[in-house]
C-alpha cells in the first residue's frame, strides 16, 4: 500500500505553519511577508533553500495565488527571495549594501560584510582601446589595455557582472595573475606599487539586456544597478575604468550625508 504523505525534495521545505489574522487591518500579503521574513531571520529558512510554491502557500492559507505573489515580490524586492522564471523561489541572504563613502574593491567590500567573495573570469584580452577609453585613461599613442570581464559572487550567489579596462603598460604580466581568487586593488599595491586613492562614479538603474540577463541568470528587463567608475592613484593618474552591473535583488547603495 502506497503512503499518502506528500513527498518533499531534499532541497525544498514544506509550507511552514503560517497563519492569517482575518480581522486585522494588515493586508494578507503583508502578514505572509512578515512571517516569512521572521522565519528567515530566525534561521528556520536558510539561504539556498528552495521553498514552497505560491500555489501551495495559497492553498494552505485559503487565499489567492496573487496574494502570495505580492508577498513573495515584496520579499524579493528586499533581497530575501530569489525568484527566477520557471523555478521555485529560493531563500537569499539579503541585499548587499554598497558604501560609496569608501573606495573599496568588491573583495574587500564583501569580506567586510562577512560574505565570501569569489569571481569567474569570463574574458581576458589585451587590445587597442577605443577613443573614449583612451581619453578616460589618458593613454599614450599605441598604448594597449587589458579588458577583463568577471562574474562576481557573494557566498556562491551571483551578485554582478564587472568589466574593467586597465592600462597594459602599468601592469606587465597581468595575464599570469589569478584574478578569480584575489583582490585586484591589493594586487595593484603589493605587486605593482600602485595604491588607489579616489574614484569618480556614475550610478543609474537600468533594465537587463538579453545577453547580460543570461549571464546574471535573470530575465531580460530585470532591474540592474549600473555603476561606471574611473579609479585614480597618486597624482590623479587614472589606473582603471570599470562598468559593473549588479542584480537589483542583491545590491543596494548606502550614502551618509551631513549638512
Amino acid at each position: 500500500m502506497q503512503s499518502t504523505n506528500p513527498v518533499t525534495a531534499p532541497d525544498e521545505v514544506e509550507v511552514p505553519d503560517l497563519s492569517l489574522e482575518r480581522g486585522s487591518y494588515v493586508p494578507y500579503y503583508r502578514q505572509i511577508r512578515d512571517q516569512v521574513e521572521a522565519l528567515i531571520k530566525a534561521g528556520k529558512l536558510k539561504p539556498g533553500q528552495i521553498i514552497f510554491s505560491e500555489g501551495a502557500c495559497a492553498t494552505k492559507l485559503g487565499v489567492s495565488k496573487m496574494t502570495v505573489r505580492q508577498a513573495f515580490q515584496a520579499l524579493r524586492s528586499e533581497g530575501l527571495l530569489i525568484i527566477e522564471k520557471g523555478k521555485r523561489p529560493m531563500i537569499s541572504s539579503g541585499r548587499i549594501q554598497k558604501d560609496f563613502q569608501k573606495l573599496r574593491g568588491f573583495t574587500a567590500e564583501m569580506t567586510r560584510r562577512g560574505l565570501k567573495p569569489s569571481s569567474k573570469v569570463l574574458q581576458f584580452e589585451k587590445a587597442a582601446p577605443d577613443a573614449a577609453t583612451a581619453n578616460l585613461l589618458r593613454l599614450w599613442r599605441n598604448d594597449e589595455v587589458y579588458r577583463v570581464r568577471r562574474l562576481r559572487y557573494a557566498d556562491k550567489e551571483i551578485v554582478g557582472l564587472e568589466t574593467i579596462l586597465l592600462p597594459a603598460r602599468m601592469f606587465p604580466d597581468l595575464a599570469k595573475t589569478d584574478l578569480e581568487n584575489q583582490s585586484l586593488y591589493a594586487l595593484m599595491e603589493t605587486r605593482y606599487a600602485i595604491a588607489v586613492e579616489w574614484s569618480e562614479e556614475e550610478l543609474e538603474a537600468i533594465p537587463a539586456e538579453k545577453d547580460d540577463a543570461k549571464v546574471l541568470q535573470v530575465a531580460p528587463g530585470f532591474p540592474l544597478f549600473s555603476m561606471r567608475r574611473i579609479v585614480f592613484a597618486k597624482d590623479d593618474i587614472p589606473v582603471e575604468y570599470g562598468h559593473s552591473l549588479f542584480r537589483g535583488d542583491r545590491y543596494t547603495a548606502s550614502v551618509i550625508s551631513h549638512r
